[in-house]
């Protein structure tokens, strides 16, 4: 809506013929009942991606002595000491881990695939939100060209109803609404779009570094078979 105030007050002033400032509100007042969803879609929108970008940022912190130590606990047995290690680390490869430690005796590909379920349901812990807010991506531009659709239904109606007697200042209203909403929708669009693929690369890289960590691993796990040959 920053930008729908930017380009108006940046019209020449020969299509300014009424020096009257309008402030945010009074634009989003014009603009009519579909406003009402768009910018209550886009409060929606902000949040899920503030929310989701500092859970996922969170996440994508590691510790980089945390394999190093698992990897020493391991080799020297030290069972439960890995164990509590996971459990008092707070992020989805300490939990990949934990469930790889507590599965230990059992044959490898069993291990693996029990710390591959783990990545996948926090993979899935990150991507909630997700959904929603590709949906209000997608709908803040249709709502904006409903707008349009409902402003140019009103200015054809109060010309319908002027006869002979057509005056500009009548279909003011519906044009209002038309531009207005069109604005909105499709601002609120691009920043979601941009927002939602943001948050999407920011899971990849989390995926890549959950990967690494089960193969890292499972190395470990496969150092003593082949150092005691």
């Amino acid at each position: 809506m920053g930008f729908l105030l930017f380009i108006i007050q940046d019209l020449p002033s020969a299509a300014q013929p009424v020096a009257e400032k309008l402030t945010l509100l009074d634009f989003a007042i014009k603009g009519g009942w579909v406003m009402i969803p768009i910018m209550l879609l886009s409060l929606v929108a902000a949040y899920i991606f503030i929310e989701r970008y500092f859970v996922i940022r969170r996440a994508s912190r590691e510790d980089i002595n945390f394999m190093n130590r698992i990897k020493d606990y391991i080799h020297d047995g030290k069972v439960d000491a890995a164990m509590a290690l996971c459990k008092s680390t707070d992020s989805p490869s300490a939990r990949m881990i934990e469930k790889g430690i507590s599965r230990l005796g059992r044959p490898l590909q069993d291990i693996s695939t029990a710390i591959e379920n783990v990545g996948k349901l926090e993979i899935s812990k990150l991507e909630r939100g997700f959904p929603t807010l590709a949906t209000i991506t997608g709908a803040e531009p249709m709502l904006g060209f409903l707008g349009t659709v409902i402003g140019m239904v009103q200015s054809f109606y109060a010309m319908a109803q002027a006869g002979n007697n057509i005056d500009v200042s009548m279909m003011s209203g519906g044009i209002y609404t038309a531009l207005i909403t069109t604005v909105a929708g499709l601002i609120v669009g691009i920043l979601g779009y941009f927002a939602y693929n943001t948050l999407v690369v920011r899971v990849e890289r989390v995926v890549f570094s959950l990967e690494a960590t089960n193969t890292e691993f499972l190395d470990i796990l496969n150092e003593p078979l082949k150092t005691g040959r």
